[in-house]
């Protein structure tokens, strides 16, 4: 069984905050806010290499978004996520006969994973997390040392590193980084297990990446399908986002990547965004 409670490099020794004045790179909470320039990534890698981690990305392949998504992600995943370190990467899928053949580099390799199948209740998000769960309690948990989930329409353009690490990483929405914090897309209603006030939450996260230690990511799903469930008897549709934005604005994140880890090309690139790290398609929403 590997250790997912390693911890984390002492902060001081490779994020400096004050490498960037142009952004905000610490949260009231005290956590780091990601953005290239703030970390030193030398003083990480002999930090992690000692340690043998592995680290682990899922991601859904499903539908006609296998064909458009999935060969492009996993190259490029191959190419720039977590170089020189053990990767398995687990593709969940509702057909395992359609998945392409990506040739990986060394110490990488990955899994498919057929989704369980669920009555009229659940949508996909919902059968995707419930699946998710049980893969990591069987297994999963047992092999990887961090985790992380991200959607397949995604394309990464340069190195995700180590820097990304940590006990719960949240991603912030690209779209809303630069709006006021009363425009974001919360759930409003009061009924919702994923409610939160007006006047209140930190930032807006996305649900394209996120990630963590095993432990984390289950209690995550645990309180997502909990909430779920809950929501559909009373005929609560809310947004798979929604929870998640939930479960971070009671549960900090450790740390948080800036948008130059998952940005839109659609919008005009403001000089904030230095290094984008994921160029996100977002004509799959």
């Amino acid at each position: 069984m590997v250790n997912d409670q390693i911890e984390e490099p002492q902060l001081s020794k490779w994020f400096n905050s004050k490498k960037r004045s142009d952004v905000i790179t610490i949260t009231d909470w005290h956590a780091p806010i990601i953005w290239q320039e703030t970390y030193n990534r030398q003083v990480l890698e002999k930090y992690y290499k000692r340690l043998n981690i592995t680290i682990g990305l899922a991601t859904l392949a499903t539908r006609k978004f296998t064909n458009l998504y999935l060969e492009q992600f996993l190259e490029s995943a191959n190419k720039y996520f977590m170089v020189g370190y053990n990767v398995i990467f687990y593709i969940f899928t509702d057909n395992t006969k359609r998945i392409p053949l990506v040739e990986l580099g060394t110490f990488r390799t990955y899994k498919i994973l057929p989704l369980i199948e669920e009555g009229s209740l659940a949508d996909n998000d919902f059968i995707y997390m419930k699946t998710l769960s049980v893969n990591l309690i069987d297994s999963i948990q047992h092999e990887v040392n961090f985790f992380f989930v991200m959607t397949i329409n995604q394309i990464f353009k340069s190195d995700f590193g180590v820097e990304s690490l940590g006990k719960s990483v949240a991603q912030l929405h690209a779209w809303w980084y630069f709006k006021n914090t009363r425009e974001y897309p919360y759930e409003r209603r009061t009924k919702s297990t994923a409610f939160i006030p007006f006047g209140q939450g930190d930032f807006y996260y996305h649900h394209a990446i996120f990630g963590g230690t095993p432990r984390m990511i289950l209690n995550f799903i645990r309180q997502y399908l909990k909430g779920f469930v809950q929501d559909t008897t009373k005929e609560l549709n809310c947004m798979y986002e929604s929870y998640l934005n939930k479960y971070f604005f009671v549960n900090k994140p450790t740390k948080l990547l800036s948008p130059e880890y998952n940005w839109d090309p659609k919008f005009k690139t403001p000089p904030q965004i230095k290094h984008v790290k994921i160029v996100w398609q977002s004509e799959m929403t």
